[in-house]
């Protein structure tokens, strides 16, 4: 039953380019119009089959952990563009719809994320070994996407182009007091100091970015401008002229979206902007992959900007302006993916060879995901004034913008 169920699944799903599948007993399949380049795959676990029809996400990522679907060649790249491009043309054939409408239904239960919950959450991706983020991240730890101006730009250079556009969006003025939700190993928080003479408190729930945020701060002698907390977003009180979060709504949940931006507008001035980036959906709401969730994120999830924007209007709060960015946490990932491969051997002295093949199946699956199936980022800039801002974005493109807020901060 399985075989032929997995066999019509298949039929369904690879419509566009070729993959010649070997199955567990040796028997041979081809899948697909043939155009493209071919991908040959073998299959090592007869319990395979089954598995794939109920959770592909799951059981193709496991299996590749584990050594039990092999990809000829290794072409990790080459079988995840064909799966990824045919998902997103295809979608699920009839007989797996009601398995995903039941995760739809349980969504709200898996992404409920109270202060301890989000705390374990957060822990078990931030708080790896430091080592693992210097194999493939830029020299200022920036784990977010970069902001890539032109093409020919490199990562350090595309991650600052990202800091000085949120920077500009945020308007700042020396001495502005300035929230950081979610400030990671401290890079925003002491670019917005250093660059743009604010005054920073940034918070995290990562004991290992905690501790190298205050280290950083120390060396760069802006510890009394720049101050790093241990502690939840809900717990932060006072009151501050900006608030930025990068990367970090992303794990807040869709049960705590009211509370999220109800937060926001109590720590917010009034007349504050704060600009909250975060990975997004261009398509109706959906759920998280369960190989995500049990691997690299729980509790994460790429939002709507539907979802996004009605708890937004709910607490009073302004959509000054909303950019999409396409395509640049591809590029993004592709240097992030470079990197951890040039360092692959230094990968295996941290973590087992399972764990190399899992961090890589992150990487390349992600940024394909962006490639070809529906991912971007948004970033809203909020207000409780519409004129909060300029009323266009001439004052971001403007050739000397940078310099003159650079020139003010000093």
């Amino acid at each position: 039953m399985w075989q032929k169920a997995f066999d019509r699944f298949l039929t369904h799903l690879f419509r566009d380019g070729e993959l010649n599948l070997t199955f567990p007993d040796g028997t041979r399949r081809r899948y697909g119009d043939g155009s493209g380049t071919s991908v040959s795959v073998t299959l090592h676990d007869p319990d395979l089959p089954r598995k794939i029809i109920l959770s592909p996400d799951m059981a193709v990522g496991e299996a590749y952990m584990d050594g039990r679907l092999m990809i000829e060649n290794n072409d990790l790249y080459g079988f995840l563009t064909l799966a990824i491009r045919n998902i997103a043309a295809q979608g699920n054939p009839w007989f797996r719809r009601p398995l995903e409408w039941g995760r739809y239904a349980l969504r709200q239960l898996r992404q409920f994320n109270p202060a301890p919950r989000a705390r374990a959450n957060v822990a078990h991706h931030y708080d790896l070994s430091g080592e693992l983020y210097d194999l493939f991240l830029d020299s200022d730890r920036q784990y977010s996407c970069a902001y890539f101006r032109n093409p020919d730009m490199s990562l350090e250079d595309a991650q600052a182009a990202k800091k000085a556009h949120i920077a500009g969006k945020l308007l700042l003025k020396p001495g502005m007091r300035v929230l950081d939700i979610g400030c990671g190993w401290g890079g925003m928080a002491l670019t917005l100091a250093r660059d743009y003479g604010a005054d920073v408190l940034g918070v995290t729930l990562s004991s290992e970015q905690h501790t190298l945020a205050q280290k950083r701060a120390r060396e760069a002698g802006l510890s009394d401008r720049c101050r790093f907390e241990l502690m939840d977003y809900r717990q932060v009180t006072g009151s501050f002229d900006r608030i930025v979060s990068v990367g970090m709504f992303e794990h807040v949940g869709v049960p705590h979206y009211d509370e999220y931006f109800r937060t926001v507008h109590r720590l917010l001035n009034d007349d504050g902007i704060a600009l909250i980036h975060t990975i997004g959906r261009s398509d109706p709401p959906g759920t998280t992959s369960p190989w995500i969730t049990k691997y690299i994120f729980p509790g994460g999830y790429v939002p709507a900007l539907s979802e996004t924007m009605e708890p937004i209007e709910r607490q009073d709060l302004f959509a000054t302006d909303i950019e999409v960015w396409r395509l640049h946490y591809a590029e993004t990932l592709r240097h992030w993916h470079d990197r951890f491969m040039a360092n692959i051997d230094k990968a295996h002295a941290l973590y087992d060879e399972r764990f190399c093949r899992m961090w890589r199946y992150y990487l390349v699956a992600c940024e394909l995901t962006f490639r070809y199936n529906r991912q971007v980022v948004f970033q809203l800039q909020l207000s409780k004034k519409q004129d909060a801002v300029p009323l266009t974005r001439d004052y971001l493109y403007r050739p000397d913008k940078s310099e003159t807020l650079q020139q003010a901060a000093e």
